[in-house]
């Protein structure tokens, strides 16, 4: 495995910067699942209400490729500044105005910031950290993804209940202010790495003129619609064939949360090694066997947890291993790449969002056949779509992506 002490001091204290400022975002992604009643309550709206603020939120994602061109023209530190302010913004309006309107607001504005900010790290680490290491480098910073899960909520619970629903929305901004100077001291101002006359639509037609920007694109969708297609419905799953209660549920929520680490960890530990694309290509090829074993571990609670464990786990290690792939597909719109696949996955999961509810209900109403098997099927399309992808990537590049 590569150690970190290849890494200059300099950049080793980056990651841990930038794996912070990820928690705070990733947190405020993830707290409002949880939480979702009890801002609801505080709202004074119903869930269906709230659920399509969320929902706007996502569809947030088409507008990242946008953003990220900012990075590429004015260089990565901006990028990340832009993002950052975005965030902070967001957050601090519900300081000022605590209602629905603004808290649809605030959603959509740290989400903006969130896809300003992300593709702009992913390029800087791009541009300092060479291949051979950029994998495990940006498994690093993944791993605010599940440290969100794991410190951030608690984190989140303590002050709902110690204060109230509205005492996490000074935190944040308090933490985006902060952010906001320790990257300004912490990176240099640098060169554009693009010529200075550029304009938003001449970076943003690299990307989407380029065949394979489009199969990573592809492979970002695929993935991200496969995964999707399971979340929506497993709690149902296990509601619907073993009768569990809430417990249960949450129990499930942790199997998901350690898989996401102990996958983001594989990648750290053997992507660099084995070859970006090959990783990726066994990845979907051990979440497509991991999905096909589900229903049949699924035929009790414990054989379904295990299931779960190792579907998710293939997946995380999928999609990380996926992220420095996509750093090297456009170098010249490194950020606007990274945007377009953030993008892509955005889109992904919204498509698994309306795919799963009839797939599974049309297989519970047949006689034959369980709702899991169908939900199993689209994950194989969509696996089998992304495979679709890396065989266009390798056609182009063929053994210098690893």
């Amino acid at each position: 495995m590569l150690k970190t002490t290849r890494l200059k001091d300099s950049l080793k204290f980056q990651v841990f910067v930038f794996i912070l400022i990820r928690i705070v975002f990733n947190t405020t992604v993830r707290m409002v699942y949880p939480f979702l009643p009890v801002f609801g309550r505080g709202l004074g709206v119903d869930l269906g209400t709230l659920s399509r603020a969320i929902m706007l939120r996502s569809a947030t994602g088409v507008f990242g490729p946008f953003l990220a061109t900012i990075a590429d023209i004015k260089g990565r530190k901006t990028g990340m500044m832009l993002g950052i302010s975005l965030f902070t913004v967001g957050m601090g309006l519900m300081l000022v105005w605590p209602s629905y309107i603004t808290f649809v607001i605030a959603l959509v504005v740290s989400m903006l910031g969130l896809f300003a900010f992300l593709p702009s790290m992913q390029a800087y680490f791009g541009d300092k950290v060479p291949y051979r290491q950029r994998g495990f480098v940006l498994a690093l910073t993944e791993f605010s993804w599940s440290l969100a899960f794991i410190i951030g909520i608690p984190v989140i619970g303590f002050l709902i209940v110690r204060f109230s629903w509205q005492a996490v929305f000074p935190v944040f901004t308090i933490a985006g202010g902060l952010a906001l100077g320790v990257i300004s001291w912490m990176l240099p101002n640098e060169q554009s790495p693009v010529d200075g006359d550029a304009r938003i639509w001449k970076t943003l037609s690299k990307v989407f003129t380029y065949t394979p920007a489009l199969a990573g694109a592809l492979i970002g969708f695929s993935i991200s619609a496969s995964n999707e297609l399971l979340n929506l419905i497993f709690g149902v799953w296990l509601e619907n064939s073993f009768g569990v209660k809430i417990a249960t549920l949450a129990a499930a929520a942790v199997v998901i949360g350690v898989s996401e680490l102990g996958g983001e960890a594989l990648v750290g530990g053997t992507t660099d090694r084995i070859g970006k694309r090959r990783a990726v290509a066994g990845g979907l090829i051990l979440n497509s066997l991991a999905a096909v074993a589900l229903p049949i571990a699924g035929r009790s609670l414990a054989g379904a947890l295990v299931g779960l464990f190792f579907f998710y786990l293939t997946f995380e290690y999928t999609i990380v291993s996926s992220i420095p792939l996509m750093t090297e597909i456009l170098p010249t719109a490194r950020a606007t790449m990274m945007a377009a696949f953030i993008s892509a996955t955005s889109v992904g999961r919204a498509v698994g969002d309306l795919l799963a509810p009839p797939l599974y209900e049309f297989g519970v109403s047949t006689a034959i056949l369980s709702g899991i098997l169908f939900v199993v099927g689209g994950i194989l399309c969509f696996n089998l779509l992304a495979g679709f992808g890396l065989v266009v990537l390798n056609s182009k590049f063929g053994g210098e992506l690893g």
